[in-house]
């Protein structure tokens, strides 16, 4: 595979992206990216290929660092991020992107304490204070005022974080630059960053296996593999001083702040969102699209069946959210996406 890669990028001339490829009488789209999605990406491309079996959705999760830099590259057919792209980065497209909302989601904060059954309580500057290496047991008396009613073992705080480029670590990161002017000078946000502490495990599924087995240990995941794998989650202090517990109904009051001011590109952070019920490291993840899928002249097979795809996902496909721990996107922010991607298959060739 790795050598199949480079010998299609020495080929390719072409500013444009590839052609899907055939898989038999069907037709191959290729994707990579985030892996924060990727339960319910794998869910809604195996349930489309009951509605249209003349296409098949293959997607690598690799995570959003990977998605990008291979969209950059024109190696795939789309891509995946949980944090839209910079002005820098959509600066190296040969051809202009489109990011489309699909679906929102919850960073949660997962731990291994044996013995504790109750939710823990975390406040941003604790949680800071943690990832920046500044609390070093569990017993520590901040978190302890935080949390009087649970009895806290007297053992080490063991970091978790990503290892990959990563989107979950851009939104995560990203709170922890709006809560703590200290992490924003020192640490910063992105999709990697120089980690005061800590190990590293590659994707969300990396980190849940480390949490899972070591005593301890405090990481950041997706909130599906924390309820997947009967892991704790911590309930977190919100801006409006709320400790509130992650879930579809909180992740939504996240993006109610900011439906009525969305940016056209709809590339945006719900972070730190205000309101009394918002989940506050939630977010958007996205499709990355290319605006021109084939030649630019005319819209091609693949560039159709890219479109029907996305439309379903951003209407029937919104019902299979909940049961995977995703909040479908409000109707008014869908119906948004879906005109915008009428864009799709310009035949404005790109200069």
């Amino acid at each position: 595979m790795r050598f199949l890669c480079i010998f299609t990028a020495l080929l390719s001339i072409s500013i444009l992206p590839p052609r899907a490829t055939q898989a038999g009488d069907a037709l191959t789209l290729n994707g990579a990216g985030a892996t924060f999605p990727y339960p319910l990406y794998s869910k809604w491309f195996s349930e489309y290929r009951k509605i249209d079996p003349s296409v098949e959705i293959n997607y690598q999760s690799i995570g959003s660092g990977g998605g990008i830099r291979q969209l950059l590259e024109n190696t795939i057919d789309f891509g995946a991020s949980d944090s839209p792209m910079k002005d820098e980065q959509l600066a190296k497209a040969k051809t202009p992107l489109f990011h489309f909302p699909m679906v929102m989601g919850a960073v949660v904060l997962t731990y291994n304490l044996p013995g504790v059954h109750q939710p823990i309580k975390l406040s941003p500057e604790l949680l800071a204070d943690l990832f920046l290496g500044k609390i070093f047991y569990w017993n520590d008396p901040k978190i302890v005022a935080l949390n009087p009613e649970i009895t806290l073992p007297d053992v080490p705080v063991m970091i978790v974080h990503r290892s990959d480029g990563s989107g979950t670590t851009s939104i995560f990161t990203d709170y922890l630059a709006k809560v703590s002017p200290e992490w924003k000078s020192r640490v910063g946000s992105g999709t990697a960053v120089k980690w005061p502490l800590g190990i590293g495990g590659k994707g969300n599924e990396g980190v849940t296996g480390f949490v899972k087995n070591s005593p301890g240990a405090l990481g950041y995941i997706e909130l599906l593999y924390a309820e997947k794998n009967n892991l704790q989650v911590a309930h977190l202090k919100n801006a409006a001083g709320v400790f509130v517990k992650p879930e579809a109904k909180s992740i939504t009051a996240a993006a109610s702040g900011f439906l009525r001011e969305m940016p056209k590109d709809f590339r945006v952070s719900i972070t730190n969102a205000p309101g009394s019920g918002a989940y506050p490291i939630s977010a958007f993840t996205y499709l990355l699209v290319y605006r021109n899928l084939g030649d630019g002249k005319s819209v091609d097979a693949k560039t159709e069946k890219l479109k029907r795809f996305i439309a379903w996902a951003l209407t029937e496909g919104q019902k299979l959210a909940a049961s995977l721990y995703y909040a479908p996107l409000p109707e008014s922010l869908s119906a948004k996406v879906r005109m915008q991607l009428k864009e799709i298959g310009s035949k404005e060739l790109v200069k």
